[in-house]
C-alpha cells in the first residue's frame, strides 16, 4: 500500500497536500482499494466554506456510495475536472491526477490534528 510521507491524514482516509494556505485532498489508496473500481464521484460544495469533517461530496463505487468528509476547515476552490470522465484515475493514481478537490484553509492550525505517514499506516493495520 502507498503511503506518500508528504501528506496528512485523516482517520475517514482522505489526505491533504498543503501548499501555502491552499491544499489539495482526495483519498488515500486504503480507502480506494476497499472501496473498489470507482464509476463516478459528485462535488457540488465548490466556493462553499465547510468546517472540518463536514461532507464535501460523495464518491461512487460499484458495491457502494461513501461520504467524502473534509479533513481540515476551509474554502473549497476547485474540482478536479479530469473526474468527470475518468473517475476510475483515483483508483490509479489516487494521491496525483485522482486528486478530489482545491482547497484554501480557514485555520492551518488544524493540520496539526492530522496524522503523519506513520501514524495513518498504524491505523491501517490496526
Amino acid at each position: 500500500m502507498n503511503i506518500p510521507e508528504n501528506l496528512k491524514y485523516s482517520k475517514d482516509h482522505e489526505w491533504l497536500k498543503i501548499e501555502g494556505d491552499e491544499a489539495y485532498v482526495g483519498i488515500t489508496d486504503f480507502a480506494q482499494n476497499e472501496l473498489g473500481d470507482i464509476v463516478f464521484v459528485e462535488v457540488e460544495t465548490v466556493d462553499e466554506t465547510l468546517e472540518k469533517e463536514e461532507t464535501f461530496g460523495t464518491v461512487e463505487a460499484v458495491k457502494t456510495v461513501s461520504d467524502l468528509l473534509l479533513p481540515v476547515g476551509g474554502t473549497i476552490l476547485e474540482f478536479n475536472e479530469k473526474l468527470e470522465d475518468e473517475p476510475e484515475l483515483i483508483n490509479k493514481d489516487p494521491y496525483g491526477d485522482g486528486w478530489i478537490i482545491k482547497i484554501k484553509l480557514t485555520n492551518p492550525d488544524e493540520v496539526n490534528d492530522l496524522m503523519d505517514a506513520d501514524a495513518y499506516k498504524a491505523l491501517t493495520e490496526s
